[in-house]
């Protein structure tokens, strides 16, 4: 399979009806802060003759794809290696000013997914890498290693939001004290033989700790609480921005930034509110949209996805 096949965008026809509005006119800029293989910005450059694309990604691999994918594009695509909570630096850099759209499409890409040496499965044997920028230094493996039993205990808990967190750290420290834990088997092998039969029925008993892994390797939910409101800050008056979110942690970050950005900052009993106290957003989704029964038929990624989206209506003060 080409790599073009194997990536599907997940509400692609979604995220282009909730942008359009912002992109249409001539120059727009959209940037794409999660760029991955460029299913969606191919189809936005494809949709739109006159809009030029800002692509960040933090995946050496995933820009060398979308950037043979683009090529066509010419001068109208710049693409920047790049964790997006440098989304202000990096289109500084390009002389750019202000954003007319912004899209998120978190979590781990079809790329990472679908490269079996990136060791982001607990399906298949792997090294216990999880990096999404191959140049980190910070792998699984490490963190496995490393860690004290309380802090494997807190990344367990805080970002797997799993149950058994003392119980599985307690087993990989004294596991690791006799030989090293290298192989995403030998870790699902150690976390299934300590998880009850009974907890094993409700589902595979490492996914949860796999994502802790792969949070922490990535910092992903602390490079998230700085994008959101950075990128916010980028958007034109008219700009849209739209987040594609796959699990609760991050959907409650972006949650708590729009919800920011949407509502007054009048203080309690003021008779009338000031325009500086005016939101800067409107939202332009109820709560969190999920994907259509066609869209999770057509492509199964988008079952856990929860959509949303805003738009600015007012420069900050």
């Amino acid at each position: 399979m080409v790599d073009k096949q194997i990536h599907t965008p997940v509400n692609l026809e979604r995220t282009i009806e909730l942008l359009a509005p912002a992109l249409s006119r001539p120059g727009a800029v959209l940037v794409d802060a999660t760029l991955g293989m460029a299913g969606h910005a191919e189809a936005f450059l494809n949709r739109f003759p006159d809009l030029v694309l800002v692509g960040l990604d933090r995946d050496p691999e995933a820009l060398s794809i979308a950037g043979e994918r683009l090529a066509r594009f010419g001068d109208r695509v710049h693409l920047v290696h790049t964790v997006y909570d440098h989304i202000t630096e990096a289109i500084a850099d390009l002389g750019i000013d202000e954003t007319s759209g912004i899209l998120f499409d978190l979590g781990v890409s079809s790329l990472q997914l679908d490269r079996v040496e990136r060791g982001f499965s607990y399906s298949k044997d792997a090294p216990l890498d999880m990096r999404m920028d191959s140049t980190s230094e910070l792998t699984a493996e490490r963190i496995i290693a490393e860690y004290s039993e309380t802090e494997l205990r807190r990344i367990f808990w805080e970002f797997g939001e799993e149950r058994l967190a003392q119980r599985y750290a307690k087993k990989i420290v004294e596991r690791r004290a006799i030989a090293p834990i290298i192989r995403s088997a030998d870790l699902v092998q150690l976390i299934t033989a300590a998880t009850p039969v009974a907890i094993q029925r409700a589902g595979h008993p490492a996914k949860r700790v796999f994502q802790a892994l792969r949070i922490e390797v990535n910092q992903e939910l602390a490079v998230l609480e700085r994008a959101i409101p950075a990128a916010i800050a980028t958007l034109e008056v008219g700009g849209r921005i739209v987040v594609l979110a796959y699990q609760s942690l991050e959907d409650r970050i972006v949650k708590r930034a729009l919800a920011a950005a949407s509502s007054s900052t009048a203080p309690a009993g003021l008779p009338i509110e000031l325009p500086e106290h005016r939101a800067e957003l409107k939202l332009l989704v109820r709560g969190a949209e999920l994907a259509s029964d066609e869209e999770k038929a057509a492509n199964p990624r988008s079952t856990p996805v929860r959509l949303r989206a805003a738009e600015r209506v007012r420069r900050a003060s």
